[in-house]
């Protein structure tokens, strides 16, 4: 929790939150300026339309990113009960309406009115505008748009001026059970009042760590269908098992091996039946970058959302090499 404490010259005080007189007044802030949201990544967000109607209902914000995923942004207030339940589902819904959409249907269809009014002909224009002398690559921003449209790839805001614990929790749900097309973040931002000037302070709020509950030993636990052991030994067993690939595997684990042998990862093998992952972990993070499998043969797993987190500028070189 962020304290903001203020001195007169005598004394210190604690400071509490002036909050936002009408939902408008925080939607509005962050459209004028998104770069005070601590996303993951910390990518330059570009505001392409405010109140963009989307199916049934308006989205508050659209946004788009360099990497050319659009940036859905809904804004809500502690006190608006009903509506802050109502915004994951919100946010989902939109995301549903865009995918599958082309480049061509966002920016004729449905932001052509909202780029007209802030002077723009289009999105790479306001992408442009936004990235302050930054050269962007028109006709690659302009293709991964359309992949992103295409494979449903794009990052959810939620802005509030308090999160409760449970969206906390149904946001890291989210997280956990989605595939790398979706990011997650939510932003609490209180507003103060020093003297005659305004302060706002945002957070990226996280949930907290639950413990998972004790075994009472008043029934036997079901045995597990997977189990996650520290260290490559159980993996590298494994090899000798897969019918195909044994000598990529090898590659694979030696590669894993360099890396924490370097100080930089440290790996984790979860056995399941007649499978077998190696997580290549963030050092100080319980979040893996890369998953190489044993399933039948070798496979590999590139989690984007852990490195738009941790290692953002990695992104682009990685994805050249592959």
């Amino acid at each position: 929790m962020t304290s903001l404490w203020h001195s007169d010259g005598t004394r210190w005080r604690l400071l509490e939150p002036a909050g936002f007189p009408a939902e408008q007044e925080l939607h509005d802030l962050i459209g004028q300026a998104p770069q005070l949201l601590p996303l993951a990544g910390q990518p330059t967000i570009a505001i392409l339309g405010s109140e963009v109607a989307l199916g049934t209902n308006s989205a508050d914000l659209i946004g788009i990113e360099p990497s050319g995923r659009l940036v859905i942004i809904e804004v809500k207030l502690r006190k608006n009960q009903e509506a802050r339940r109502a915004v994951v589902a919100q946010a989902l819904s939109y995301a549903a309406y865009l995918q599958g959409l082309d480049l061509g249907e966002l920016e004729g269809r449905i932001l052509a009115a909202h780029l007209g009014r802030a002077g723009f002909g289009s999105v790479d224009q306001a992408m442009q505008n936004a990235l302050q002398g930054e050269q962007l690559d028109v006709p690659a921003f302009r293709a991964a748009i359309d992949e992103n449209l295409g494979t449903g790839a794009f990052r959810l805001v939620f802005v509030l001026d308090d999160a409760p614990a449970e969206l906390a929790r149904l946001v890291e749900y989210l997280e956990l059970v989605s595939t790398d097309r979706l990011l997650i973040d939510l932003i609490s931002v209180a507003q103060y009042q020093v003297g005659s000037d305004k302060v706002v302070v945002p957070t990226r709020v996280e949930a907290e760590r639950r413990e998972p509950p004790r075994a009472t030993g008043t029934r036997p636990p079901r045995p597990a269908e997977s189990r996650e052991v520290a260290g490559i030994d159980e993996f590298v067993r494994s090899i000798e098992l897969a019918p195909t690939g044994r000598d990529l595997l090898r590659q694979l684990t030696d590669w894993a091996t360099e890396l924490e042998s370097a100080g930089v990862a440290r790996l984790a093998t979860t056995v399941g039946v007649g499978r077998w992952a190696l997580r290549v972990l963030v050092r100080g993070r319980d979040a893996g970058l890369v998953t190489i499998w044993n399933a039948k043969g070798p496979d590999l797993c590139l989690w984007r959302t852990v490195f738009e987190k941790v290692a953002p500028a990695s992104i682009t070189v990685v994805e050249d090499a592959i």
